[in-house]
């Protein structure tokens, strides 16, 4: 026992020895690295300076207008070489004071005679790399600097060294700044994250290099590689959008206190990322870009994930719109477990239709279950086959896993389809739902989320982005014609009424989702926390935007998702709605992109196109709708019928129409029509979404 004791004693004192001498190499190593690392990396210099590397300017980091997201700024450290062959003791001695006295002026933190005492010193030592100061200093500043005396000679007659620091700055401080991302703070690291790490390499350039050798104690360039810069990356962000998005996702998370929250807008046909904006509150109570949750932060979405449910039930054909589904007093048990609706008292007897509207748990989840509970691997199937179950794959790093349980799987259990079925015990980022939901809008083709239209060097493009198809067709066009009816009917009749807009359309859907807190399950310390969603598309009868709001944790006891996330929404869409839909370059942009498609048509009475496309063999989806006047949108093969509704007292939007269409539906409103030119309609004298007097004269211009 007592040679037992020993050993383990021995082996203490040992241990002890050891965790001391680490803890002393790691102090030491500490010390010399923050405390005298200036001085060591004056030593390097001066040592290996036979070789010098030219940094290569790392490239900017564009807006979609060319504005400066990212750009590098130089700064500069002001060194000597006290043994240059020039820099002789009468020239020393001679502008030693009056160096000591510019210097003491222009930094202001130290006085003339600790310079002056500074230099000399270095001077005796024969210093061939002296930091003069610490503090880097502007290249403007630069300039001033190297009119100093003995400065003003140069390298070889004055010892002068300016060595270059590239700071990299970001000219609209926090807008986007988490998808721009950041560099190391070593510069050889690169990109620490977002674009910055994802293009790193286009971005950094190639360093050059100066090889030197020593003649008559000068240094002389023997043989000089030129460094190349970095390429210049061109972004989808929009400026202004951006702007928009961040200012309207900032001032609900103030209002109802939230925890974080984000918003991306996304154009429907390219998948282009025009704002992404997250904010996150800080130990100080403000919002900062801390985490970029759009794309990073999976978690249950809630009902917007009952979109892809009523895809499933409709594309089996197990259900119809008209269906009817009893919902009761609001409450149904499955298993141990029972699903509950938030409307008091339950909502009776609801068409599918009205099920998805309201956004009924009970209805929902009754659909699925009912008919899928005999095999779930059907209904799942259909979700892995919309992409549901797999990443995006985009270039920025940090891409949450969507989690999407498979029956068989060890958690799968009683409850899990008909929970699975209204958004829980699944897991997606809010860039993945908004994916999906932009697929609807673009009639069932699915585009990957595009950060970068390009790359180029000095103005010439060097590799332009195109469109990335994920899945051409994540259901038929029958199917995306009676969801597109549910979305907008939610906006219309259903859960987010308070944000529809007489100016335009809104398709969407509403999303209350209760957080999970590890362990603690969905109460967690505090009580229960919410996530407010709203995702969807607008103009809804021609979608050229989708949008998707996030908003984690609010408090105040607000919660609901047409408050806190549908404003936001409704907030961006209306600002977008009113910069971009009554100009001419978004006409534009419907014309190239209708151009890319054959057959073409325009909108107008469904009777009177339909007899036309039929004449001439054309394929046409959506004739069952009942509807006077549609709008149509042109696919490769066939086109896509649509309703076009023209609220009363609302001046409508006719570019695009034809005269004869035009003229019946402004007439037929109380409006006096005047027309000049040939072909459809170019421009209106009134705008679209303004409300008018009867017997008002509009001017109408065809080209």
């Amino acid at each position: 026992m007592q040679i037992k004791k020993s050993i383990i004693l021995r082996f203490g004192l040992l241990y002890i020895g050891i965790a001391a001498l680490a803890v002393l190499i790691l102090g030491k190593a500490l010390y010399l690295r923050i405390v005298e690392g200036d001085k060591w990396e004056e030593v390097v210099e001066e040592h290996n300076n036979k070789d010098i590397v030219i940094d290569a300017n790392r490239g900017d980091i564009l807006a979609s207008d060319y504005r400066k997201l990212a750009c590098s700024v130089p700064t500069y450290r002001i060194y000597m070489d006290m043994r240059a062959h020039g820099l002789t003791d009468e020239v020393f001695n001679a502008n030693i004071d009056s160096l000591a006295l510019l210097l003491s002026r222009f930094y202001g933190d130290r006085s003339k005679t600790s310079f002056k005492s500074g230099l000399k010193t270095a001077r005796a030592q024969g210093k061939r790399y002296y930091r003069v100061h610490p503090r880097r200093i502007s290249f403007t500043e630069l300039k001033k600097v190297k009119e100093f005396p003995i400065f003003r000679l140069g390298a070889n007659k004055g010892g002068f060294i300016p060595r270059k620091y590239e700071n990299r700055k970001l000219p609209f401080g926090e807008l986007a700044s988490r998808t721009v991302g950041s560099l190391y703070a070593e510069k050889d690291l690169g990109g620490r994250f977002g674009l910055e790490m994802a293009y790193n390499k286009s971005l950094k350039g190639v360093a050059g290099v100066s090889t030197r050798t020593r003649v008559s104690g000068n240094w002389v360039v023997e043989e000089q590689i030129e460094p190349i810069d970095g390429h210049d990356i061109v972004t989808t962000i929009d400026i202004g959008l951006q702007d928009v998005a961040e200012t309207a996702l900032l001032q609900q998370l103030q209002k109802h206190q939230a925890d974080h929250g984000c918003a991306v807008l996304m154009e429907v046909a390219t998948g282009k990322i025009r704002a992404i904006a997250n904010l996150g509150q800080t130990t100080t109570g403000q919002y900062a870009e801390d985490y970029n949750y759009a794309i990073g932060a999976a978690t249950e979405p809630g009902s917007t994930f009952k979109l892809a449910s009523m895809i499933v039930a409709l594309e089996d054909g197990v259900v119809q719109l008209s269906d009817s589904i009893e919902t009761g007093n609001g409450r149904c048990r499955f298993y141990d477990r029972v699903m509950t609706d938030s409307h008091h008292g339950g909502y009776g007897t609801l068409s599918v239709k009205e099920v998805f509207e309201k956004s009924s748990n009970v209805g929902i989840s009754k659909i699925i279950f009912d008919n899928y509970r005999e095999n779930p691997r059907r209904y799942v199937d259909r979700l892995y086959s919309m992409n549901l179950k797999e990443p995006l794959g985009i270039e920025i790093k940090g891409e949450g896993r969507p989690v999407m349980k498979y029956p068989g799987d060890k958690t799968w259990s009683g409850v899990t389809l008909p929970w699975m079925s209204i958004g829980y015990e699944i897991q997606q980022t809010p860039l993945q739902v908004l994916t999906f939901y932009n697929a609807v809008a673009n009639n069932g083709k699915m585009v990957k989320p595009m950060f970068v239209e390009k790359i180029q060097h000095h103005g010439e493009v060097i590799r332009e982005m195109k469109p990335t198809v994920i899945n051409p067709s994540i259901c038929s066009l029958e199917t995306i014609e009676k969801v597109h009816k549910m979305l907008v009917g939610v906006v219309e009749n259903g859960t987010a009424k308070n944000i529809k807009s007489s100016r335009y359309q809104i398709a969407g859907k509403t999303g209350t989702a209760q957080i999970a807190k590890g362990s603690s399950g969905y109460k967690g310390e505090g009580g229960k926390k919410h996530q407010a969603s709203f995702v969807g598309y607008f103009p809804a009868d021609r979608p050229l935007y989708t949008c998707i709001v996030v908003v984690n944790a609010p408090s105040n006891n607000v919660y609901y998702a047409n408050v806190v996330a549908g404003a936001v929404f409704k907030e961006i869409s209306d600002r977008v709605y009113a910069q971009s839909f009554n100009h001419s370059d978004v006409e534009t942009m419907y014309e190239v992109e209708l151009a890319k498609h054959q057959p073409y048509s325009k909108g107008g009475k469904k009777e009177d196109l339909l007899t036309v496309l039929n004449d001439v063999g054309v394929m046409v989806h959506g004739q069952e709708l009942e509807s006077e006047w549609i709008s149509t949108s042109a696919r490769e093969h066939d086109i896509s019928l649509r309703s076009k509704s023209f609220p009363a007292g609302i001046v409508p939007n006719v570019k695009g129409m034809g005269a004869k269409d035009a003229v019946a539906i402004l007439e037929n409103m109380g409006l006096k029509v005047k027309l000049s030119g040939v072909g459809r309609i170019k421009q209106q004298s009134m705008t679209a979404g303004q409300n008018y007097r009867k017997g008002s004269i509009i001017y109408l211009k065809m080209g």
